[in-house]
């Protein structure tokens, strides 16, 4: 067969393009080289193109030796290694190549080299490199080049700057869905979730009908929705989904159980899980994680269960769900009975530190404190600050102050760097009257520059998202708000609701004081917005980036018994559902 190859070249070319091992091309180039049709620039494109962005394995050491044979490669020769490079583990590599390239002259000015260049850059995570590629990029006079610039724009979102990559996006003459795409993935990587949803409302609105959201900024959308808990929003990109024959595509169902199951609507998420006809581990993750979240825990057991007799094999965070399904649920019996199947081998995977958190999560509600102490220094890794902040805060829930102690002095041990430790601490020390060590905390955080996160409250209207901070007075109807938040205080101070003063972090001089200083916090402005602008009866669902404070907790259970409210928050960790003056955590979170 080999003999026949330099008779023709065409033949030669189909048997380089179908060629699927190392060993054949190491045949073909073994002939390429003995007829000298190596020196053949399209043969040798064609050759390398094979070898080093077809073949899997890729053998990119291997595709060197066969480049650096070539004394006057061309642009596309280039071009493919540096592809190449952007596709390998050593994608720093590319980069040098093309500087190298092009200081010597060797490879002129082009955009697809540029191009791939970036996406190394991108790859290896080389920012200065980037910046270098975008001022060639201006030099060559390539700012037209639309699928050039989208890259760009890519560079920029993978290192959260969307400002940058907002003035690449304006610049691009022609944009297409990917642009649209990458600006809105930069935007949710930078937390600018709302103009996630601006920008799917100016893409399907467009009248030019020169864009229109395709799958990715359906799944990009939903994942906005779900981080802000605008289920209205959501149920709005649903019906585009459906509207354009996109229901089929596997992984948006699973985004959409995801996106209502993280907007507290779990009849919505089944109804979605039970409508598909195909359901990987994602799809039963995504419903056994929603279930979990939303306090069903029996539930979640029932859909794993029948997810084994589909044959279907749990991944890591399909336990993680279960068994945060267990703790929310108080089903300790349960919870440790998957737990010793998974240290038994019988899932096949390996306890890691999100299902012993869960774990300690589930003796720590059942005042199991000791024994939850006891697994935690008998772990196989090393428990991480989370662990103990979970155990923590049991011991601040039961009044377990000793071992509270204990707990504190590994995570100062630990010298956990995040400032939801740090808080943690706080509440602890504050809640047992420890003025003296709140102070000496707070001026160790100030020490090492450790800022905490402001509390951020969202509410979704029609479509829109309000959000609130404490003492927020940027809202357009904020009289209204405050107004209507002094009467809610009212009716419940009548009810019986007290402002729990533990709640408060600093050394006020009088209960008067403390409670005034937790007044305005942003779900309380959240709720009493939801209460002002909804009809009664309507579900209030409040979106909180922190945990919430046991007196805004006290507050929204009231809210629901006096105002007959169902209100839903859902917190940093976990939902509330509040109805009739109870919630479905049980009052352990």
């Amino acid at each position: 067969m080999l003999k026949s190859i330099s008779s023709s070249d065409d033949h030669l070319l189909s048997l380089i393009v179908s060629s699927t091992g190392k060993l054949h091309l190491r045949q073909i180039h073994a002939v390429l080289l003995r007829t000298s049709l190596i020196r053949n620039s399209d043969v040798f494109h064609h050759f390398l193109s094979r070898l080093a962005l077809s073949l899997i394995p890729r053998d990119i050491k291997y595709s060197c030796r066969v480049f650096s044979q070539r004394l006057n490669p061309t642009v596309s020769h280039c071009n493919t290694m540096i592809r190449a490079f952007s596709l390998s583990q050593t994608p720093c590599e590319g980069f040098r190549l093309f500087r190298a390239l092009r200081r010597n002259s060797f490879l002129p000015a082009n955009p697809l080299s540029s191009s791939f260049a970036l996406k190394c850059c991108i790859k290896s995570g080389d920012l200065l490199g980037g910046l270098q590629i975008h001022g060639k990029i201006f030099s060559d006079g390539f700012l037209s080049d639309s699928l050039l610039m989208t890259t760009l724009m890519d560079l920029y979102s993978t290192f959260e700057n969307s400002t940058d990559a907002c003035k690449v996006f304006d610049e691009i003459p022609q944009r297409d869905t990917v642009s649209w795409n990458v600006l809105i993935s930069c935007y949710l990587r930078n937390k600018r979730t709302r103009d996630v949803l601006v920008l799917f409302d100016k893409m399907k609105n467009d009248v030019d009908g020169c864009v229109k959201p395709d799958n990715v900024t359906c799944l990009l959308a939903l994942q906005a929705c779900a981080n802000l808990g605008a289920l209205d929003f959501g149920k709005q990109v649903h019906d585009f989904i459906d509207e354009n024959g996109l229901s089929g595509a596997l992984n948006l169902s699973n985004t959409l159980v995801s996106m209502y199951s993280r907007c507290g609507s779990m009849d919505k998420a089944y109804e979605v899980f039970n409508r598909m006809r195909e359901r990987n581990v994602v799809s039963w993750t995504a419903m056994i994680s929603g279930l979990a979240m939303n306090g069903f825990g029996k539930e979640a057991i029932e859909a794993f269960n029948e997810m084994l007799k589909f044959g279907i094999s749990p991944e890591e965070q399909t336990l993680t769900g279960l068994l945060s399904g267990c703790s929310h649920s108080g089903l300790v019996d349960e919870g440790m009975m998957f737990f010793d199947r998974m240290r038994s081998g019988e899932f096949k995977i390996k306890p890691n530190l999100h299902h012993y958190g869960c774990i300690v999560d589930l003796l720590g509600r059942a005042r199991l404190l000791d024994k939850a102490y006891s697994l935690v220094k008998s772990m196989e890794m090393k428990p991480d600050s989370t662990i103990w902040r979970t155990l923590l805060g049991a011991c601040r829930v039961h009044g377990n102050v000793e071992l509270g102690e204990r707990v504190i002095s590994h995570l100062i041990e630990l010298k956990a760097e995040e400032a939801g430790d740090y808080v943690l601490l706080l509440n602890t020390y504050s809640s047992v009257g420890k003025w003296e060590k709140v102070t000496e905390l707070r001026s160790l955080m100030k020490e090492k520059r450790i800022q905490t996160k402001p509390g951020c409250s969202a509410i979704e209207l029609q479509g829109t998202v309000h959000e609130f901070i404490v003492d927020d007075v940027s809202h357009p109807r904020k009289e209204e708000i405050y107004k209507m938040l002094a009467e809610i205080n009212q009716q419940l101070k009548i009810a019986g609701y007290v402002a729990e003063i533990t709640s408060e972090l600093h050394n006020l001089d009088s209960e008067e004081e403390k409670g005034y200083a937790l007044r305005y916090h942003s779900e309380k402005l959240a709720i009493a917005f939801g209460i002002l602008v909804t009809p009664p009866g309507t579900t209030i669902r409040v979106t909180k980036n922190l945990r919430t404070c046991v007196d805004c907790h006290n507050f929204a259970k009231f809210v629901s018994d006096v105002y007959d409210r169902v209100v839903i928050v859902r917190d940093r960790s976990r939902f509330h559902h509040f109805k009739g003056g109870s919630c479905s955590c049980n009052d352990f979170w």
